[in-house]
């Protein structure tokens, strides 16, 4: 057999002492490489690269743009990093025509704000003037007008505003193809039950209701009212079930018909 080769340990020290430097060396660069990645944030947050320069509002009717930021507390040159989201939303939604807000920051410099409004769900009048009602119950007393679009119903009578408020729930739960066809709305309250309504549709028919569950019950008045003759004129109950009743006639077993609700 051949004579095994012998290393020496002067041979080897080299070569341990150039990987020790190896080692040291990438050491070195790591701690380095993380050193000026801390100065450059440093440097970027206080540099006007991390301060706000674009501000956009969506979403917004009531209110124009300039509002909305004002009442957000953003200003252009604000540290994008300060801005608290969560109180900015509660803010905006603190306000009555507001239903929803979200803030969304971009990098490098923007702040999106995305509102949802309360839709108008009808008017009510006040000395020949009219006044959106929003699905909140709040009443836009800056918004009036002198002439009705067509596009909500009128609410009449409703001389409460906690039941004004309750209507104006049930109407923005509403499909909006049955909003849309009903012209008036009267609140008609009873001994019996304070939250009878009387509507008056498009098409020409009237129905009594009740505010409980009005969304609901209502959704069947499509259905009711495809099934009666063209021309037929009356009153479409809907509350526990759904029946006919024509102008000056009794009502028949043939006129009722049944549908699931409460009262």
């Amino acid at each position: 057999m051949e004579k095994e080769k012998i290393v020496s340990i002067e041979d080897r020290i080299p070569k341990l002492k150039q990987a020790r430097k190896k080692k040291a060396n990438r050491r070195l660069i790591f701690y380095l490489s993380i050193f000026f990645f801390l100065i450059a944030i440093i440097v970027y947050l206080q540099s006007p690269l991390s301060h706000v320069k674009s501000i956009i509002v969506t979403g917004n009717s009531f209110y124009p743009e300039d509002e909305v930021i004002e009442q957000s507390g953003i200003a252009k040159g604000t540290n994008i990093w300060t801005i608290n989201k969560e109180e900015i939303i509660q803010t905006l939604e603190n306000d009555p025509l507001i239903k929803n807000a979200e803030v969304e920051t971009k990098l490098p410099w923007t702040v999106e704000i995305h509102l949802i409004e309360h839709e108008r769900v009808g008017y009510i009048k006040k000395e020949n003037e009219y006044y959106p009602v929003l699905g909140n119950g709040t009443v836009l007393e800056e918004s009036k007008i002198k002439r009705l679009s067509g596009d909500a119903p009128l609410l009449l009578s409703f001389s409460q505003e906690d039941v004004l408020v309750e209507m104006s729930k049930e109407l923005s739960n509403l499909p909006s193809n049955i909003l849309n066809i009903i012209s008036e709305i009267h609140w008609t309250p009873t001994d019996k039950n304070k939250n009878d309504i009387t509507l008056y549709m498009t098409d020409g028919f009237m129905v009594q209701s009740s505010i409980r569950n009005f969304s609901e019950k209502m959704k069947v008045y499509p259905s009711i009212a495809s099934q009666l003759e063209p021309g037929s004129e009356g009153i479409i109950h809907i509350g526990v079930g759904a029946y006919f009743e024509p102008f000056n006639q009794e009502i028949t077993e043939e006129e009722i018909i049944s549908t699931d609700g409460d009262e």
